[in-house]
C-alpha cells in the first residue's frame, strides 16, 4: 500500500473547497468536520503571523529509533491504540478502520473513517450523541499523546498562487458555515497578498520568506489571486475586490497574453525568453493557469461588462474543447464550458440587506449562478443605476438579459430552484 503523507498547502485549499461545496449540497455532518478539522489544523500549523500561510508539512519525520520515516508523525501501532483506549478499544476500530484496510505497511495504522457515525452506533447498539462524544474525546485523547513525537519538518516558504487558492478554500468554507474567523482569516491573507507580494510596479511575486520577495510572478500566481479576489467580492460586494482583480487582469493581458495563440504564457514577457512559450492548458494537482483564468475573465466580463474579457474567454475554451482527449486532465476547462450551457445565470441583489441575501444564496449550491450586490449606488457596470432606496429588487440575468426584478427574496428563490 503506497502513502503519501506530506501536508501540502495547495490540497488542503482544494480539499476544503470541494467538501464546502459537497456540504452544501448534502448537509453531511462528516464533509463539515472535514472542513472544521482542516482549517484547524491550516490555523495551527500552516500559517504565520502576518496572515500568510506556509507550503507544506514533510511526510517524513523521526520514528521511535530517530530515524526519518515516512509517516511517523501520523501512524499508530495496534498496541498502542490498545493501551490508550482500554475498553473503548473495540468501538474505536469500527469507527477508525483498525483492520485490513486500515493496515499500512510496518504494522502501522492510518486513521480512517468510511462510515457514518449513526450506521456505526446502530451496529454497535449505542446511541450516536454518545458516539460522538466518545470520538471526540479519543481524538483529544491520541491528538495529546501525538504532540509528544517529532513533528515532521516545515517548508515555511508563502507562494503567491497557493496561498491564493487557501484564501479561497477559507472563502468557500465561509460560504457553507458561515463561520466569521474563516471570512476573517481569508481577508487577513488577501492583504497579506496586496502587502508582501504585490509591487509597486504592479506585478506579483512568487515567493515570500523571511520578510523578503523574490521571483517575478507566474501565470498561477495572477490566476488564482485573481480568483480568490473575485471569491471574497461574492462574500462582502465590496468593489474593491473586483477592481484589484481587474487591475491584475489587465496586467497578465500586458504582459502574458498571446494574440496569435489565444492563450496567456506561464511567464511574464519581462522575464528572461524560454526557448519556446509555455502554455499551461491541462490540469495537474492544480487546475491549468489558463482554464481558470478563461474562467475569471468569464466572470468578470459580466460584473464589469466587458466584451473584450468575454471573447477572449470564449475564444479559449473553443479553442480547447473540441480537442480533448484525455477528460481528466481538462476537467476545469469543462468546468468552465458549462457556464455556456442554458442553465448558467447572474443575480443582481440591490438591497440595504444585500449581504444578508447574499449570505442566503451562497450557503445553498448554486454552481451556475454569478452573484453581485450592493448596499447602495454602484458604478459598477452589472449593478448601475440598479439601486433605489427603500426597495429590495433583485436582477436576475442570462446570458446579459435581465428578466423584470423581482422584489421578494422569495420570489427569487423560487426562480432560481
Amino acid at each position: 500500500m503506497f502513502l503519501i503523507l506530506k501536508k501540502m498547502l495547495y490540497d488542503n485549499g482544494q480539499l476544503v473547497s470541494l467538501y464546502a461545496n459537497a456540504y452544501k449540497l448534502s448537509k453531511n455532518p462528516l464533509y463539515k468536520e472535514v472542513i472544521e478539522k482542516t482549517l484547524r489544523f491550516v490555523s495551527k500549523e500552516l500559517s504565520n503571523s502576518e496572515g500568510g500561510f506556509y507550503c507544506a508539512l514533510d511526510a517524513d519525520s523521526l520514528n521511535e529509533q530517530q530515524h526519518l520515516e515516512e509517516g511517523a508523525f501520523y501512524v499508530w501501532k495496534k498496541t498502542d491504540l490498545e493501551k490508550l483506549l482500554n475498553e473503548d478499544f473495540g468501538l474505536f476500530s469500527d469507527v477508525f478502520n483498525i483492520n485490513d484496510f486500515g493496515l499500512w505497511e510496518e504494522e502501522n495504522y492510518v486513521l480512517i473513517q468510511t462510515k457514518s457515525l449513526k450506521e456505526i452506533a446502530v451496529q454497535n447498539s449505542i446511541s450516536l450523541v454518545e458516539l460522538q462524544s466518545k470520538k471526540k474525546s479519543w481524538e483529544q485523547l491520541l491528538y495529546n499523546e501525538r504532540e509528544k513525537r517529532a513533528k515532521p519538518r516545515l517548508d515555511d516558504k508563502c507562494l503567491t498562487s497557493w496561498n491564493a487558492i487557501m484564501l479561497k478554500g477559507f472563502v468557500d468554507a465561509y460560504k457553507a458555515l458561515k463561520n466569521d474567523d474563516y471570512l476573517k482569516t481569508a481577508i487577513n491573507n488577501a492583504n497579506f497578498i496586496i502587502k508582501n507580494l504585490w509591487s509597486p510596479e504592479g506585478n506579483l511575486l512568487h515567493n515570500y520568506k523571511n520578510g523578503k520577495s523574490t521571483i517575478n510572478g507566474y501565470l498561477e500566481d495572477y490566476c488564482f489571486v485573481i480568483e480568490s479576489f473575485i471569491a471574497l467580492y461574492e462574500v462582502t460586494f465590496d468593489e474593491n475586490w473586483l477592481q484589484n482583480a481587474k487591475q491584475l487582469t489587465d496586467y497578465c493581458f500586458e504582459h502574458f497574453y498571446d494574440e496569435k495563440n489565444q492563450f496567456f504564457s506561464f511567464t511574464s514577457n519581462l522575464d528572461d525568453a524560454l526557448i519556446a512559450k509555455h502554455f499551461e492548458t491541462e490540469d495537474n494537482v492544480i487546475p491549468a493557469s489558463n482554464s481558470v483564468m478563461a474562467n475569471n475573465l468569464f466572470q468578470l466580463s459580466i460584473y464589469f461588462n466587458s466584451s473584450y474579457y468575454e471573447k477572449v474567454a470564449r475564444e479559449m475554451v473553443e479553442s480547447i474543447v473540441p480537442n480533448i482527449d484525455y477528460p481528466s486532465a481538462y476537467s476545469n476547462w469543462l468546468s468552465l464550458f458549462l457556464n455556456y450551457s442554458e442553465q448558467n445565470k447572474e443575480l443582481a441583489i440591490c438591497s440595504k440587506s444585500a449581504l444578508d441575501y447574499g449570505s442566503k444564496l451562497n450557503e445553498q449550491y448554486f454552481p451556475y449562478l454569478i452573484i453581485a450586490g450592493c448596499k447602495k449606488k454602484s458604478n459598477l457596470p452589472f449593478l448601475k443605476d440598479r439601486f433605489f432606496e427603500e426597495k429590495d429588487f433583485f436582477y436576475l440575468c442570462q446570458n446579459k438579459t435581465c428578466s423584470l426584478p423581482q422584489e421578494t427574496f422569495e420570489d427569487l428563490c423560487g426562480e432560481l430552484i
